[in-house]
C-alpha cells in the first residue's frame, strides 16, 4: 500500500454531491480549538500544560493560550504569533516554552503543526525510558518509532534545552522526552490528530499488555505498512467524526 492508495480510499468513500457535509466550513482557529478539545479527551490533559502551534501561509502562527486548559479553549481564545513567538493578536498570554515550537518550525519547513504535552500514558513511557512496542492495529496507524531523547533534563522554556530537544527530533515525526512528555509534528491538523492519538493509544495499550506479562508485538512489516497507509492523510473520516462529537458536546468551541 502507498500514498496513492490512501488518496484513492479518500476519494472512494468521500460524500457524494448533495449529501451532508462531514463538517461545516471551519476557520483555522476553529480547527485548532477543536484539536485541543479532542486531544484533551484522549489524555492530553495535564492541567494547563501543553501547547500546539499551527503555521499560517503568511509566516505567522496560531497557538493555544497559556492560561486555559485544552478542554475550555474556544476559537476566539486562539492567539496569533510572529516568527519569534511574540503575540500579535489575542487577549491571553503565550507559554514561556513557545521557543521549542519556534525552533522546530524553523528547522522543519515541512512542518505546519507542532504539539508538545504531557499525556498520561506517553509520560509513563518517557519516565521508564522505553519506546512502547506495537501490540495492535490501532497502535500501528503511524509508522516508525518515536525518538527517545534521554539527554533531556529540564523544562522546555530553557532556550538551550528546547533547541536540543528540537534537534533530537531531527526529521522524525514524534519523540518521547525523558521524564517529561511527548513532542510531535505534522503537515496539518488531520495528520497531527492521527499522530497524537496513535502515540497515546500505543503507549496505553503497551502498558496494559505488559502489565499482564507481555504479548506478541505486531509483525514489523505489518505495522510499517499499516502506518504508511494511514499516516499520510490521516485515517479517512476519523478527524471529522471526533470534531463533530466535540461540537455536539459544546458548540461554543467554535465561537
Amino acid at each position: 500500500m502507498n500514498n496513492d492508495l490512501n488518496l484513492e480510499l479518500l476519494k472512494k468513500y468521500a460524500p457524494k454531491p448533495g449529501r451532508y457535509e462531514l463538517l461545516p466550513h471551519l476557520t483555522q482557529r476553529q480547527q485548532l480549538a477543536l484539536l485541543c478539545r479532542v486531544l484533551h479527551r484522549e489524555g492530553y490533559n495535564d492541567h494547563i500544560a501543553g501547547h500546539i502551534t499551527v503555521r499560517l501561509s503568511d509566516g505567522s502562527y496560531l497557538a493555544n493560550p497559556w492560561e486555559l486548559t485544552w478542554a475550555e479553549v474556544t476559537a476566539s481564545d486562539i492567539l496569533r504569533l510572529d516568527q519569534s513567538g511574540q503575540i500579535i493578536e489575542g487577549e491571553w498570554n503565550i507559554t514561556p516554552a513557545i521557543n521549542l515550537h519556534m525552533d522546530v518550525h524553523t528547522a522543519r519547513h515541512d512542518v505546519h503543526v507542532v504539539i508538545h504535552n504531557h499525556p498520561a500514558w506517553g509520560s509513563v513511557w518517557s519516565a521508564v525510558g522505553r519506546v512502547p512496542p506495537i501490540y495492535d492495529q490501532t497502535s500501528a496507524m503511524v509508522d516508525s518509532d518515536p525518538v527517545y531523547y534521554d539527554e533531556y533534563r529540564g523544562t522546555v522554556e530553557d532556550g538551550a534545552l528546547g533547541r536540543a530537544a528540537a534537534n533530537a527530533l531531527g526529521q522524525e515525526k514524534w519523540a518521547l522526552l525523558a521524564n517529561h512528555g511527548v513532542l510531535l509534528v505534522a503537515n496539518g491538523i488531520r495528520q497531527a490528530h492521527l499522530r497524537a492519538i496513535t502515540l497515546e493509544w500505543r503507549c496505553k495499550m503497551s502498558w496494559r499488555v505488559e502489565a499482564l506479562g507481555g504479548g506478541r508485538p505486531l509483525p514489523e512489516s505489518v505495522a510499517t505498512e499499516t502506518g504508511r497507509r494511514t499516516d499520510v492523510n490521516g485515517f479517512p473520516f476519523l478527524w471529522e467524526a471526533m470534531a463533530r462529537d466535540e461540537i455536539r458536546r459544546d458548540p461554543s468551541v467554535l465561537e
